[in-house]
């Protein structure tokens, strides 16, 4: 069907911005070295002509790059670009599987532009997959683990060390997901009624039988146990374990590795910076591993 007529909300309010960002892609082919802010800006100046010459194709790589790594605004302005034909091909399963990437993270007009396109198969840009290879410690860098045992809450760090030793856990890595999700506070409650220490969601807490999810023993026990489960499924890789504990293992799935969610990426980053590595030990009895596993 013809998406045509399609209007975006303006979006100018970044244009200043991408005309103080160098563009050193132009001769090399290659993004530059930037946020996904600046890259999303730039692409909106050499969209518009605002203060550059207008180049839609470069607008369409720029925002490509800004997508992959989990700009929504970049993921929507591309889709809209391939819905469209405007200056790139247009390709109605690509602007799908966009729309469907900005609408998950929170953008309402992207989500019925994708349910205009239900019929069709999505299919992933090829400038958003990542280079191969590329092992996760190229993409998300890590350094020494925090030490927790002088930052977290003493009786929360001494739980965490007597349990997470009988569900297989390594401490250090249950200790990064608390920091990440609840700042070691048992009472937190998100948006989408996440609770306690390890954010357990309600559905979560009854798939591993958590009464009291304000409980820290028990929240701490049903996280540990979840984490057991996906380290078995995604064979220890701690970047896909950390993006299916903030994202789902379904998304995981989908994307096939860490989704192009930006909130998603940053948590991944700052768990594996946490806990100081890729790799954890993983009981391979307990579940066939997911596909998404490159062997």
């Amino acid at each position: 069907m013809s998406l045509t007529t399609i209007s975006r909300q303006p979006v100018w309010v970044l244009m200043a911005c991408a005309l103080s960002v160098p563009v050193a892609w132009a001769q090399s082919n290659k993004p530059p070295d930037a946020s996904a802010h600046s890259l999303y800006a730039q692409a909106l100046a050499y969209e518009n002509g605002e203060g550059v010459r207008r180049d839609p194709l470069l607008a369409a790589n720029l925002y490509c790059e800004a997508a992959r790594q989990g700009d929504r605004d970049a993921q929507y302005n591309l889709g809209w670009m391939y819905a469209n034909g405007r200056g790139v091909p247009r390709d109605d399963g690509r602007a799908l599987f966009l729309f469907q990437a900005a609408a998950e993270q929170g953008i309402d007009t992207a989500r019925r532009l994708a349910d205009k396109l239900a019929d069709v198969p999505p299919s992933m840009p090829d400038c958003m997959r990542e280079p191969e290879p590329l092992p996760v410690d190229a993409q998300f860098a890590y350094g020494p683990p925090v030490d927790y045992a002088l930052i977290a809450p003493r009786n929360i760090y001494k739980l965490v060390n007597k349990l997470a030793p009988r569900f297989k856990v390594e401490p250090q890595l249950a200790l990064s997901i608390i920091a990440a999700e609840s700042n070691f506070n048992p009472q937190a409650v998100s948006a989408k009624n996440a609770q306690g220490l390890m954010q357990l969601i309600p559905e979560t807490s009854e798939r591993f039988n958590v009464k009291n999810a304000f409980d820290p023993a028990q929240n701490i026990r049903g996280g540990l146990i979840y984490l057991r489960w996906l380290l078995a499924y995604f064979e220890g890789d701690v970047a896909l374990v950390a993006a299916a504990y903030n994202a789902g293992e379904g998304t995981v799935e989908r994307y096939k590795g860490v989704p192009p969610y930006l909130e998603t990426r940053n948590y991944v980053k700052r768990v594996l910076r946490s806990f100081g590595g890729t790799r954890h030990p993983y009981d391979s009895a307990l579940i066939p591993p997911s596909a998404v596993v490159k062997k």
